[in-house]
């Protein structure tokens, strides 16, 4: 059964000579414990072109200390990794089925194989608070690495490793202070095992920089569309473990990419990236599914839970629980389904072709600055027609559609400014603050539109299985309700939204 921990921690090479300070003077640190010594062994895992650790992800096997047994580390932000840990369970040293699962997106179907042995002889402090309890651990570690395959490569140094375990982020970085007054530097690596392999990998300053207002326009939106790339093979082992809000954040980066490729035209060629713009709806579509349920079910449990005990007449919850889970179920087998399937492999593959070697228009050269606006401009101008259709059109299931095509011009225009913020900065943030306002507020809207329909057949099988359907009306009649009001907060997000202050730098 595999545990998971979040892990916080900063590196530091020690050089020859240094010693370590006193650390029980740092803020909240009554006492250190320690030392306490560990050997520890490591084989690491990775395909042969070293997949896993191109993209921040390390897969060992560990021997010796508190923890031993197999690790599979994920990046997050920051000082933060998703640690996933399972047992030794026998003195097997191939990579297990549930692991190698998880990393599928970046193996891709190629063979997992040991690429390194770490070693390491660990002095470890550990720093309390005045009850006792751990705030952080401080490693002193003497490593000893070798590479594995056609060519073998020895390397020996040492490292300094802070790790909370209880602290926050005040203490973290008084002991970056202390540590750097006495001559350690921040590690270039994350992980031994960059280290280790040393000039097999590419230079940390390699990738694109910070995107500026005189950077090109291709610049800017591959530079987007990247960190969406990144954000779904990130998010997809989370998936694959049903983390909270996991299939959300991956349906979001499927849409943001999707939306990046269709309105800037100018920069990428639309013909060359429709096929992709198709694949990217697909998965998102998956997604949509099992995101969709989740949120009705949830909205009609929190409508039952706001009203008082005597509205609710009948089996309401169990006939509602009954109804959703085999959709739930349904839905997440679905995106397993197509997680594991070569349909996904081959779009992830298109997407590492499409930042390799983008198709570029003919004004992707241009800079931002003179290309962009217009873009944002024209997904702007879409939500202002549609806002104005929604407006003249009658209550009803025409003004319910209308509603919902507003809100994905929304969802365009907010996605459109978002990836050009970095070059345009405050005025292009507030811009996608205000409109993702009106994005958020007609989501609600339609969220209640799906809802009532839901609702309503459930009340339909109550009273047919002869059971009070009174409950399902109530909650029908307060959805009908509110609905004016969303659609009032919607006219009033988007006034603000179109004042010319968000806009001016469109011009």
């Amino acid at each position: 059964m595999a545990t998971e921990i979040r892990e916080t921690e900063r590196k530091y090479e020690a050089p020859a000579g240094t010693s370590l300070p006193g650390l029980d003077g740092l803020p909240g640190v009554a006492a250190a414990s320690g030392p306490q010594e560990q050997r520890l062994e490591a084989r690491y895992y990775d395909t042969e072109d070293l997949r896993l650790i191109r993209n921040g992800v390390t897969l060992r096997r560990r021997q010796g200390g508190s923890d031993a047994g197999w690790h599979l580390k994920l990046p997050e932000s920051g000082d933060s990794r998703r640690e996933i840990r399972l047992p030794l369970a026998r003195a097997t040293r191939q990579v297990p089925k549930e692991l190698g699962r998880l990393v599928r997106a970046f193996t891709r179907g190629e063979a997992l194989a040991p690429v390194a042995e770490i070693n390491t002889v660990r002095q470890s402090r550990v720093l309390l608070d005045e009850a006792g309890g751990s705030l952080a651990e401080v490693s002193d570690d003497h490593v000893s690495a070798s590479t594995l395959g056609g060519q073998t490569q020895l390397s020996h140094w040492r490292e300094v490793e802070v790790e909370l375990t209880g602290g926050g982020q005040g203490l973290l970085a008084a002991a970056d202070k202390l540590l750097r007054r006495s001559g350690l530097r921040p590690a270039g690596r994350q992980a031994k095992l960059e280290r280790a392999l040393g000039g097999q990998l590419p230079s940390r300053n390699g990738g694109r920089g910070r995107a500026a207002r005189v950077s090109t326009a291709a610049d800017v939106v591959l530079a987007y569309a990247g960190t969406q790339v990144a954000a779904i093979m990130t998010l997809d082992p989370l998936v694959r473990r049903s983390e909270p809000d996991a299939v959300h954040q991956m349906r979001v980066a499927t849409r943001r990419l999707r939306s990046t490729l269709t309105s800037f035209g100018r920069v990428l060629c639309a013909e060359d990236c429709e096929r992709l713009g198709d694949e990217l709806k697909w998965l998102g579509g998956v997604l949509g599914t099992a995101r969709d349920a989740e949120v009705m079910a949830a909205h009609l449990r929190a409508g039952l839970d706001e009203l008082p005990p005597e509205l609710i007449m009948g089996p309401v919850r169990a006939r509602v629980r009954a109804h959703f889970a085999p959709v739930e179920a349904g839905a997440r087998a679905a995106v397993l389904e197509a997680l594991d399937g070569d349909r996904y492999l081959a779009l992830l593959d298109s997407l590492d072709a499409l930042l390799a070697d983008p198709p570029l228009a003919p004004e992707a050269g241009r800079p931002a600055a003179d290309v962009l606006p217009a873009a944002v401009r024209h997904t702007r101008g879409r939500l202002r027609r549609r806002m104005r259709r929604a407006r003249h059109a009658p209550p009803g299931p025409g003004r319910d559609t209308a509603l919902h095509e507003a809100r994905k011009a929304a969802k365009r225009a907010r996605y459109a400014a978002e990836a050009v913020s970095p070059a345009f900065g405050k005025p292009a943030r507030r811009f996608a603050r205000r409109v993702k306002a009106v994005q958020s507020v007609l989501g609600d809207h339609h969220d209640g539109v799906v809802a009532r329909a839901t609702i309503r057949d459930l009340g339909v099988q109550a009273h047919l299985a002869g059971e009070n359907a009174f409950t399902f009306g109530v909650l029908y009649e307060r959805d009908s309700c509110g609905a004016e009001d969303v659609e009032a907060q919607a006219r009033r997000a988007w006034k603000r939204a179109a004042k010319r202050k968000y806009r001016a730098w469109l011009r």
